[in-house]
């Protein structure tokens, strides 16, 4: 299987998590792209015409995307650990924590790509408050009623770490722990294990 990814990516940092988990790992060889809401990296249209990273490619030649249906792929495909409960109330919870971790992602990648993207003289401070508020109603709604441990690793908790990770790295000065100690002690923890560590971004380069 081949996988188009950046390193920076949080979608794609999921993906790679699960296949860790799922055993799959070592059968995915990585594609690094340069995916842009507006310039489209041209060597991923052939494969994904939206020009997205994550985008999987199947050992047949099929192409398969976004991190969702990539997540579902390799869950089924699974030779060691699934990350999509069997169980249906546990199914429908990480399945629902899934999309909050995706949406969080969804505000703060708009919020990134006002920043960067937007000419200076064109971005809109309010839409930026805006995609703030929608990322602290999801964590504020985590810390007081998420029902996971850092024992849990589905794919729900994995795009919540993928998610909060994300926000460490392009957002440093968000302190978005102040207020939140289950959500901070949960992270904290666990942020160790292994599938996260070694999917990482690494870090900004100093100025």
């Amino acid at each position: 299987m081949k996988l188009y990814y950046s390193p920076t990516s949080p979608f794609a940092r999921k993906v790679l998590a699960v296949s860790i988990v799922t055993g799959l790992r070592d059968r995915i060889d990585l594609v690094e792209a340069s995916p842009h809401p507006i310039d489209r990296d041209v060597s991923i249209v052939g494969s994904n015409p939206l020009a997205k990273v994550p985008t999987l490619v199947t050992s047949d030649g099929q192409a398969i995307f976004d991190s969702r249906v990539i997540a579902e792929y390799l869950d089924a495909k699974s030779v060691a650990a699934r990350v999509i409960p069997q169980d249906d109330e546990l199914r429908w919870k990480a399945l629902t924590l899934q999309a909050l971790g995706d949406g969080i992602l969804d505000a703060a990648l708009l919020i990134r790509y006002e920043l960067t993207a937007r000419p200076e003289g064109f971005r809109w401070p309010l839409w930026q408050e805006r995609q703030f508020d929608k990322i602290l109603s999801a964590l504020d709604a985590l810390e007081s009623g998420h029902s996971f441990t850092e024992q849990t690793v589905d794919i729900g908790t994995i795009t919540l770490g993928s998610a909060l990770g994300y926000l460490d790295l392009r957002f440093p000065d968000f302190i978005w722990r102040d207020g939140r100690p289950n959500l901070n002690t949960w992270f904290t923890t666990y942020s160790r294990n292994d599938f996260l560590l070694r999917t990482a971004a690494p870090a900004p380069k100093a100025a």
